[in-house]
């Protein structure tokens, strides 16, 4: 063998041991199924960061196993056992506890819709009663097509839009309920606004606007699911909402301040007596005042029948009555001072 050949027959294998250093070609695997029939898995895995479906957590506690349902204590005359049952839906309603009563307590939830679905579409309305008996929970129809869902805030998911109503439909609804009744919510001016409906003033009670003006709590404009837990110890938002148990928590607020609050509004009119009722009662009320001359008369008055004159002399004021149909031959009675004047 020459030198050049033994020159090149190192540089071969220099070049085959690097390639081997760097390691086999990638090639697939057999997966050996006798090892997992046998139950001892070929590789060891993390179960706690393993992969979830998207929107659900494995680690998700249930809020009501850390509630006290027994607790003895009261406050403002209403227990907070039946309070936090009422916002889990744990009591049971006598005939007279489902009717709607005075006070109803409203609550929706919204999608995403537009542009990146950045604009909210109402989706589900729930109101409940001073008791919690629910009185409406009706899905809306969307008009536009749903971008997003938001159901791990809202909870709504395209399966509830089979049985949704259309939404004038629902607004017709919630207008008719909610007529001569209080209305108690969380920031509801938003509830009012997706559904295109105004309400009185003194019949709306907002537990975050009173919460705040009465120093509930140190914020002005506090999270409901921080509110329920600062009053009644209460873990809700915590997944996915729901606006029952939102209507809910926000009634059982409001009834545990009910007293206190309710200083601040004036009593309500009787329902049924309108605002031409009593402007009837306070004008009939009044003293009539004494009617000027001539205008008991229905009808247009022609002008003739008095003729008013003031001298400037004087500044006093002189009626003439007119007994004839003539009454201008009367005029030059008194005598004339001078051509184009009269004197009265």
């Amino acid at each position: 063998m020459s030198a050049s050949a033994a020159e090149v027959s190192t540089k071969k294998t220099f070049l085959k041991g690097k390639k081997t250093e760097q390691g086999p070609p990638h090639k697939r695997r057999k997966l050996d199924r006798s090892q997992l029939s046998s139950g001892s898995p070929a590789r060891s895995q993390d179960t706690s960061t393993s992969a979830f479906p998207r929107g659900n957590s494995t680690t998700v506690i249930d809020p009501e196993l850390a509630v006290d349902f027994t607790t003895q204590e009261t406050k403002n005359g209403e227990s907070f056992a039946t309070l936090r049952k009422m916002i889990f839906g744990r009591l049971e309603y006598t005939s007279t506890q489902t009717d709607p009563g005075k006070y109803l307590a409203i609550d929706c939830e919204m999608v995403g819709v537009g542009i990146d679905g950045e604009e909210s579409s109402l989706a589900r309305v729930s109101i409940v009663n001073y008791w919690g008996a629910v009185q409406l929970d009706e899905f809306v129809k969307q008009k536009e097509r749903v971008v997003d869902y938001r159901t791990k805030w809202s909870g709504i998911r395209p399966s509830d839009m089979v049985r949704a109503k259309q939404f004038e439909e629902v607004q017709k609804t919630v207008a008719a309920l909610t007529k001569d009744r209080i209305i108690v919510g969380h920031a509801v001016h938003n509830d009012l606004k997706v559904l295109l409906l105004s309400h009185p003033g003194p019949y709306i009670r907002d537990t975050q606007h009173l919460a705040a003006k009465h120093n509930v709590t140190s914020s002005k404009r506090p999270a409901l699911r921080n509110l329920v837990k600062q009053e009644l110890d209460v873990v809700i938002q915590g997944g996915e909402h729901s606006s029952v148990t939102d209507a809910r928590a926000t009634m059982a607020v409001f009834r545990l301040h009910r007293k206190e609050w309710e200083k601040g509004f004036r009593p309500l009119p009787t329902p049924g007596v309108g605002a031409s009722n009593k402007r009837k009662r306070v004008e009939s009320s009044e003293p009539s005042a004494p009617t000027p001359p001539g205008r008991e008369r229905k009808g247009v008055s022609s002008g003739l029948s008095t003729i008013v004159k003031r001298t400037p002399q004087t500044k006093s004021k002189t009626a003439v009555k007119t007994t004839s149909n003539n009454w201008w031959a009367t005029l030059g009675a008194s005598g004339i001072a001078g051509k184009g004047s009269m004197k009265l």
